[in-house]
């Protein structure tokens, strides 16, 4: 498939794919024409890409992270190093920072809800 339906079928403009193409995380075929030629698998590891960038990851990350990722489930293969896993980790805990940051967030927002119903109530 050429870049603009790639770009339609995962909601990412071509310039993202282009970039991820220049950071190494998405190499396409080339017809002979020259244009860009993805295969379906190209479709899933966009859509992981947008996950790994919204978890937090910088594109050097996932490019070390993708080739231990198998296409088609995503699931990991046997290509990881320590230095990976140690970043991962790392990743994971300032993911799980985050989270429990978020969930004290709404909690005050709970509570001045709870405070603001209760004076409409009045």
């Amino acid at each position: 498939m050429r870049v603009g339906e790639l770009a339609r079928r995962t909601g990412v403009s071509e310039r993202s794919l282009r970039y991820y193409e220049q950071q190494g995380l998405l190499r396409p075929e080339r017809t002979p024409g020259g244009h860009r030629d993805y295969g379906d698998w190209a479709v899933d590891r966009v859509i992981r890409i947008q996950a790994l960038y919204a978890a937090g990851l910088n594109s050097a990350t996932i490019a070390r992270l993708l080739p231990c990722m198998r296409d088609v489930d995503g699931g990991l293969s046997e290509r990881g190093d320590e230095k990976l896993v140690a970043e991962l980790t790392a990743q994971r805990h300032r993911i799980d920072g985050l989270i429990r940051d978020l969930l004290r967030s709404r909690d005050v927002l709970d509570e001045a809800i709870d405070t603001a119903s209760a004076d409409l109530a009045r």
